[in-house]
């Protein structure tokens, strides 16, 4: 689900800890190194999340937000802010000339440059929060 969180959104607040839970408490996000990603640049996003009303040349910027059952995807476009909350059951990670993520039809991909670079460690905690959180186990 995608939210309009430019303002204070109540129906974000409650729809975002039903689906991903509640944000992490403060000793949990020290245990896990912190729960935001550093920023990304937005190369693309799918249609049904491109919700900007002006086409534009400025570079969109975008970063992730761990939670207990998902993540959220925070982008902002000019002065307003969105954010698309996605559970783990549903994440798609893909990377090859980008780093992408999709879910339910919907998908954003970001640049692989020196952002991304600094955040190799933050989507390896990621996946193996999907991995815990979806109970899946690698046999290679």
């Amino acid at each position: 689900m995608v939210f309009d969180t430019t303002y204070k959104n109540d129906e974000f607040d409650e729809e975002s800890a039903n689906l991903v839970g509640r944000s992490f408490r403060f000793f949990e996000r020290i245990k896990l190194k912190g729960i935001g990603s550093a920023r990304f640049i937005i190369c693309s996003l799918s249609p049904n999340l491109d919700l900007g009303k002006l086409k534009f040349s400025e570079t969109d910027y975008g970063n992730i937000e761990l939670r207990p059952k998902g993540i959220i995807v925070h982008y902002s476009r000019k002065l307003e802010r969105f954010s698309w909350v996605i559970p783990y059951y549903r994440l798609v990670v893909y990377s090859s000339d980008f780093f992408s993520i999709h879910a339910d039809g919907k998908f954003i991909k970001f640049l692989k440059n020196n952002n991304y670079k600094g955040n190799k460690k933050f989507i390896s905690k990621m996946m193996n929060l999907k991995n815990i959180a979806t109970d899946i186990e690698y046999h290679g």
